[in-house]
C-alpha cells in the first residue's frame, strides 16, 4: 500500500516536472523565492493595521513568526532526518537523471515534509482564519498552490512533500490562530483595504514575468 502511494507520487511528479521552458525555468526560480515577496507581505501588514488595533497588529506578527518558526523546525529538524526521503533532484536518487532542474538547484538532500510548503501554507492558513475574507482566502490559497507547483517544477519536491507541508501549516496556522485570538482579543475578520495585496500580488508576478522575459 504505502509503496504504491509512493510510486503513484513519483509518476505525477514526473508528469508535472516534465513539462518547462527556459522562460518558465526563470520565472518559477523568481517565484519560488522568499524575499521576492516582501512587498506582497508588507501588503498583507497594512491589512492588518488598517482593520486592528496597533496591539493587536503586534500580537499577530508575533504570532505568525512563531507558526512559521515551527512549521520550518517541525519539518527540517525533526521530521526529515527521520523519514529520509531524497529529494528528486537528489544525486543519489535513482530518478534524478530525469528530473528538470533550474540552474543546477537541487537543494538540501531530504526533501519531505516540504518547507517551502508547510511556511507558505501556516502563513496562508493563520490569515484566512484571522481575516475571514473570501478575497483574501482565495488569493492566499492560489499564492500557497502557486508556490508549491513552482518546487515541483523546480524538481526539487515530490507532491508528497507538499501535501505533508501544507497539513504542518494548517495546524500550526489554526493553533496559532485560535492563541492569539484568546490573548489578543480579536473577534472580526477584516473589511478595510482588503484588495491593496490582490494588486501587490498581480504587480509582483508582471515582475516576475517581465525579468524572465528579459533573462531569456
Amino acid at each position: 500500500m504505502i509503496q504504491s502511494i509512493i510510486d503513484f507520487d513519483t509518476q505525477l511528479f514526473l508528469s508535472l516536472n516534465s513539462h518547462h521552458t527556459l522562460f518558465w525555468d526563470q520565472f518559477m526560480v523568481l517565484y519560488s523565492g522568499k524575499w521576492e515577496w516582501v512587498l506582497f507581505y508588507a501588503s498583507l501588514i497594512y491589512v492588518l493595521l488598517k482593520n486592528y488595533h496597533w496591539k493587536q497588529v503586534l500580537y499577530a506578527l508575533l504570532a505568525v513568526g512563531i507558526v512559521i518558526a515551527c512549521c520550518d523546525a517541525i519539518t527540517s529538524q525533526v521530521l526529515r532526518p527521520i523519514f529520509c526521503r531524497l529529494r528528486p533532484s537528489n544525486l543519489d536518487n535513482p530518478i534524478s537523471s530525469i528530473v528538470h532542474i533550474v540552474n543546477d538547484r537541487r537543494g538540501g538532500a531530504y526533501g519531505f515534509p516540504s518547507c517551502h510548503a508547510a511556511n507558505s501554507w501556516g502563513l496562508t492558513f493563520f490569515l484566512m482564519f484571522l481575516l475571514r475574507n473570501r478575497v483574501h482566502t482565495i488569493l492566499l490559497s492560489a499564492w500557497a498552490i502557486s508556490i508549491c507547483y513552482s518546487r515541483i517544477y523546480l524538481g526539487v519536491h515530490y507532491p508528497g512533500d507538499l501535501l505533508a507541508g501544507m497539513f504542518i501549516g494548517l495546524f500550526w496556522g489554526y493553533l496559532g490562530y485560535r492563541v492569539l485570538a484568546h490573548f489578543a482579543g480579536i473577534d472580526h475578520g477584516a473589511s478595510n483595504g482588503i484588495r491593496i495585496p490582490l494588486y501587490v500580488y498581480l504587480a509582483t508576478v508582471l515582475v516576475f514575468l517581465s525579468v524572465a522575459f528579459i533573462l531569456v
